[in-house]
């Protein structure tokens, strides 16, 4: 292998940006790490350089252990963004200066250089200094530099990120060749797909520090294994539909799909992709010879260059939940991405407004994962209610659990470990079992860094609900459910009262609320309130956010109704309990400040207090965080 990466971590001010990255790049593959601004792939690059530290893993270049190594001892060349060319050299200079530090005889610094200039298309140039070049060409003098030293592995960091369209055409044929030719072992940044469908041997694909996958471009563009690289890379059509043991129900559709595993007969969720050149628009059903999924009206209609995008609306299907494209806040309908060839635009014009039949040519299907469930437990008796309301929940929603037991040693966790497995009984769709001897939020946060979890669920200390809560949000990037261990002997949640304030947040606290009510089978009701009487402005607003979050949530399954209330928050929410009596209760976090952390102080802390008879789910909102 030339370039193996064994377990890398970074951490900047205490959170991970490189979690715990593996991989190994062949000889002379071009490989490619694809993925959003924020999520590690620069970070991963200067870690194989040597231009930023290890704080945990090693990089192995053809088999030497490099990780402690300086960077001109790597032998690596590596490839800026922005040139990093020296302004006061000519062409020649720059690309002789890294054989030029290695003390290279000049007779073979000018061969080699010359050879160089031939290679990336600038022979005759190298007199000129590089504020006489364009971009394009300090792109190829600097490709070129770092070729000079015949480096063993070649890195680029988004090289062409500010070149145009055209420029960056050409110069990916050209790297590419050179690439070939040399067979250098070449890792490629970039978040640009094009680039890395067109140049890569295999991609990977990394998101908030986490290389998620690992494949083909083909494989990962048509058969991907998770949500993010589904609809992370092209546009897709992903929703959550039925698996049983025949294949693939989506709304009407069945698709016999000989991969998925057997699930004994059972009826289980899964998601559903298919991309838009897989979408058949005819004006008839009869005309269709796929499976029709629908009548759709047209939404809009772009012209693309070689393809005409159509969005498509389609009535809601019954079992299913349209992740990809979502459907707008308050929409009782799904949407659906279509590609025609201009060809068959010209013969059949359609515009906004008109109708459609619709069918799909093929499916794939992922496993749908339900929810990554964290249960932490002490020991003590006040975790038997975290156990029992984590497992319902798991079992419901075909959930991944992990059972972490904290603050004791090994054997003592062995043994709260043995009695949650006794407690959970059998049912989970996957579970594994983890200890540490750390304190609740360390040991969670440690948790968290090692995998995403979308759930918390705990039985914090009665007199320490609040401060429990306010560190267990800061240990990562969970929603969090408190739990009295009283649930323990309850039956599951039949009702969910959604506390809301108007707005973006309130929006993620009805759309996870609503996820989870429909794994329990559970009616909601979405409660705000308002300080002005009924007829005000402020107050219409509100109920049109409270109708269009009850609508969102009759499109996922769950029977929803709103309510609106005027006076004390706290004692209206307190008056809204008592008269409907709902199994569990959402509330969702206030917006930190910049930089900030959750904090619950307030009339989230008092609600807290004041509610301890009952499981207390809190939403995290993620406005303003750069997500993938």
């Amino acid at each position: 292998m030339s370039i193996v990466l064994e377990d890398l971590v970074k951490v900047y001010g205490g959170h991970p940006v490189v979690n715990h990255v593996s991989v190994e790049v062949t000889d002379g593959e071009f490989f490619v790490l694809l993925g959003p601004s924020g999520s590690g792939k620069s970070t991963v690059l200067r870690m194989i350089a040597g231009l930023s530290e290890i704080d945990h893993g090693r990089v192995l270049l053809h088999g030497r252990d490099v990780t402690l190594l300086p960077p001109q001892r790597r032998g690596v060349g590596m490839v800026f963004q922005h040139y990093a060319l020296f302004r006061q050299m000519s062409v020649s200079q720059n690309i002789e200066f890294a054989l030029r530090i290695r003390r290279v005889r000049f007779a073979e610094r000018r061969r080699r250089r010359d050879e160089l200039l031939e290679l990336v298309g600038l022979a005759g140039l190298g007199n000129r200094m590089p504020g006489q070049l364009s971009g394009g060409q300090q792109q190829r003098v600097a490709l070129a530099r770092a070729l000079a030293h015949r480096p063993e592995v070649l890195l680029l960091d988004e090289p062409f990120g500010a070149l145009d369209a055209k420029i960056r055409s050409e110069l990916r044929r050209t790297i590419r060749s050179i690439q070939r030719e040399l067979k250098v072992a070449t890792i490629f940044v970039t978040h640009d797909q094009e680039e890395a469908f067109e140049l890569a041997d295999r991609i990977g694909i990394m998101n908030f520090g986490r290389l998620l996958e690992v494949g083909p471009p083909d494989e990962l563009y048509l058969r991907p294994q998770t949500e993010f690289v589904a609809t992370f890379l092209g546009t897709a059509n992903l929703m959550v539909g039925e698996g049983t043991s025949e294949g693939v129900r989506l709304g009407p559709l069945n698709f016999p799909i000989g991969t998925l595993t057997p699930g004994n007969g059972q009826v289980r969720r899964i998601q559903v992709l298919f991309r838009p050149e897989e979408v058949a628009v005819k004006d008839s059903p009869e005309a269709l010879s796929h499976p029709l999924l629908g009548e759709a009206v047209v939404e809009e209609s772009s012209f693309a260059g070689s393809i005409e995008r159509l969005r498509l609306r389609l009535p809601p299907m019954p079992g299913v939940r349209p992740i990809s494209p979502p459907a707008p806040y308050g929409g009782h309908f799904v949407l659906i991405e279509a590609s025609r060839s201009q060809h068959q635009a010209r013969r059949w014009p359609l515009r906004e407004g008109d109708t459609v039949w619709v069918g799909v040519r093929r499916v794939h299907a992922l496993t749908h994962p339900g929810l990554n469930l964290l249960i932490s437990t002490d020991g003590t008796a006040g975790s038997k209610g975290a156990l029992a309301v984590g497992a319902q929940i798991a079992r419901l929603a075909h959930a991944r659990v992990t059972i972490l037991a904290h603050g004791a040693e090994e054997a003592a966790a062995a043994e709260q470990l043995q009695r949650a497995r006794e407690s959970l009984g059998s049912g989970m769709a996957s579970i594994d079992f983890r200890s540490s001897p750390d304190s609740h939020g360390e040991a969670v946060a440690a948790e968290a860094d090692r995998h995403p979890y979308d759930l918390l669920v705990i039985e914090p200390p009665a007199s320490e609900r609040v401060e429990t809560a306010e560190l267990l949000l800061q240990a990562g990037e969970h929603h969090l459910m408190l739990v009295p261990p009283s649930a323990a002997d309850r039956p599951i949640p039949s009702r969910v009262l959604i506390c809301v304030a108007v707005g973006e947040p309130g929006k993620e606290d009805v759309l996870f609320a609503g996820r989870l009510a429909r794994h329990l089978g559970a009616e909601a009701e979405i409660l705000t309130i308002v300080r002005g009487e009924s007829g005000k402005p402020e107050t219409r607003a509100a109920q049109r956010f409270l109708d269009a979050g009850a609508r969102t949530l009759s499109l996922i399954g769950v029977p929803a109704r709103s309510a609106i209330r005027s006076g004390d928050v706290l004692a209206e929410i307190e008056a809204e309990i008592k008269s409907w009596d709902p199994g569990l209760l959402v509330l969702g976090t206030p917006l930190p400040p910049r930089r900030g952390r959750p904090s619950l102080e307030g009339l989230l802390a008092r609600l807290l207090d004041r509610t301890d008879n009952r499981p207390v789910l809190i939403v995290r909102s993620f406005q303003g965080r750069l997500r993938g």
